[in-house]
């Protein structure tokens, strides 16, 4: 037996995929602006993939915590951290920015090693 979806289901349901549709579509064009930031303005210290940074002072940032770096990233806009460099920059920057940075550098693939 086949049951019949009303047209009022049916319209919720093409509504709802119309809206993840959107958003996905909204978070794809946010993490396109945070890549081309993090290209064009983090890249000058820590190299364009985040795993090459320009001298040994700067860290590398691909493949660390989010947390971690997110937390320095609000430490050094609200002045907790001092960094003539990295205070500027973070003060330019909206908590959504801070997550999407955190958020691109954790993703991509880091180089860090241990040596014993």
């Amino acid at each position: 037996m086949r049951r019949r979806t009303s047209g009022t289901t049916m319209i919720a349901l093409v509504s709802g995929a119309m809206l993840l549709a959107a958003t996905a579509t909204a978070q794809a064009a946010d993490d396109a602006a945070i890549a081309k930031k993090a290209k064009e303005i983090c890249a000058a210290c820590h190299g364009p993939d985040g795993n090459t940074p320009t001298t040994p002072d700067f860290p590398k940032l691909a493949g660390q915590h989010y947390d971690y770096l997110l937390h320095s990233l609000k430490a050094y806009k609200s002045g907790a951290r001092k960094n003539p460099i990295m205070a500027p920059q973070a003060q330019a920057l909206t908590l959504e920015e801070m997550e999407g940075l955190a958020e691109y550098f954790s993703r991509q693939p880091g180089t860090l090693v241990t040596k014993r």
